[in-house]
């Protein structure tokens, strides 16, 4: 298992706490993430909204890209997984950008691809809101022109949604992963790719992403790298990867998938119980509500397998659902049943995060 941690571009995960002292700022992530380095972590998922999520649109929430490329230049072994909206970026510029990103961290660059939700957001930034399957439409085009600039020189691509001519793109991505924990490159046989069963093309970053549509399921299946789950009980996490290992194996060209999982972590000797009941409470009316404002649009652009409620909602990413709460021996535990599962990363939310991410460290990953 390879422990990854929510970077809290937006000031924390709990929608229903104003304050858990974790500010979005360079500040904070900087010394939170080179700490992550010394404490056992592989990774960090860097999240793209332009708005804050969690604590209401005109809270403070830090930029995913320049962050990243922050990061980067601090930072010697972990991976930075940084998220990133098709909708928002043209893919040959991004192709651009990270690439040079991934220079500057020595090849531990990876991308988390999102299709958009937020309506409110895009809108007040001037960008074209695509209904669902639109949006995974382009996102399909803009895969394309990504690996295209990546892969090749003097590429061109004509689409409904993105057209490129005799692009040149140097340098390209740095063509070994170097982060902390990169499984080893296969090789391609006749019977298709061969080796470690986390294994990913040579000369591209890792192309993570998540989605519960049936549209979604079959564009990561056909043209990604990795799965990416909301929280869920291991059971359903385990009939959710059968379910996408199926769809990959109409691609025998392609390597199997990597799968990981969110959840948020409490661990504690006792009274965990009573840390979920203080951060699901329902919100004073007069404080934290703006976190709330977005749970319709959440919803409704994401279409999600199962209905989710406003308690839910009060934590990010439907982490509580994970299980992760309890004694070290029972997160241990719930962590060994994800393994068995098929996931093989776990992305972890948690508040406040250097407090939490310490003892996580010191009780679960140090005693692994």
């Amino acid at each position: 298992m390879r422990y990854g941690f929510w970077l809290p571009v937006f000031g924390g995960w709990l929608r229903n706490i104003d304050d858990e002292y974790m500010p979005a700022t360079w500040d904070y992530v900087r010394d939170l993430t080179v700490r992550a380095e010394d404490l056992g972590y592989d990774l960090t998922l860097i999240a793209e909204l332009n708005l804050n999520d969690i604590k209401g649109p005109e809270s403070d929430s830090l930029d995913a890209w320049s962050t990243a490329a922050a990061l980067a230049a601090v930072t010697k072994k972990l991976e930075l997984m940084v998220a990133v909206r098709p909708t928002f970026h043209n893919p040959a510029l991004l192709a651009k950008q990270a690439a040079n990103i991934d220079r500057i961290s020595n090849g531990r660059l990876t991308l988390n691809v999102v299709s958009s939700w937020w309506k409110d957001e895009a809108l007040k930034y001037g960008i074209p809101f695509d209904e669902h399957d639109d949006r995974y439409a382009r996102t399909s085009e803009w895969l394309d022109v990504l690996d295209n600039c990546w892969s090749q020189q003097h590429t061109s691509f004509s689409g409904k949604f993105y057209d490129v001519d005799d692009n040149l793109l140097s340098p390209k991505p740095v063509e070994t992963r170097k982060y902390s924990g990169a499984p080893s490159i296969p090789t391609a046989s006749s019977s298709g790719w061969v080796g470690s069963h986390n294994a990913y093309p040579a000369g591209r970053p890792t192309l993570y992403a998540g989605g519960e549509s049936e549209t979604a399921k079959n564009l990561i299946a056909a043209k990604c790298d990795a799965y990416l789950m909301h929280g869920d009980d291991p059971s359903t996490i385990a009939t959710k990867i059968a379910d996408m290992k199926q769809r990959r194996a109409k691609h025998p060209e392609l390597p199997p998938l990597i799968f990981g999982v969110t959840g948020y972590c409490i661990v504690r000797e006792s009274e965990a119980n009573a840390e979920v009941g203080r951060i699901t409470a329902q919100p004073d009316p007069t404080q934290s509500p703006a976190g709330f404002a977005n749970f319709q649009q959440w919803v409704t652009g994401s279409k999600l397998e199962k209905k989710i409620s406003l308690r839910d909602y009060s934590v990010s990413n439907r982490g509580l659902h994970s299980g992760l709460i309890g004694t070290p021996e029972q997160v241990k535990q719930r962590l060994a049943d994800f393994e068995g599962a098929g996931c093989s990363l776990v992305l972890l939310q948690s508040s406040p995060q250097h407090e939490e991410m310490a003892r996580f460290s010191a009780q679960v990953i140090q005693r692994s």
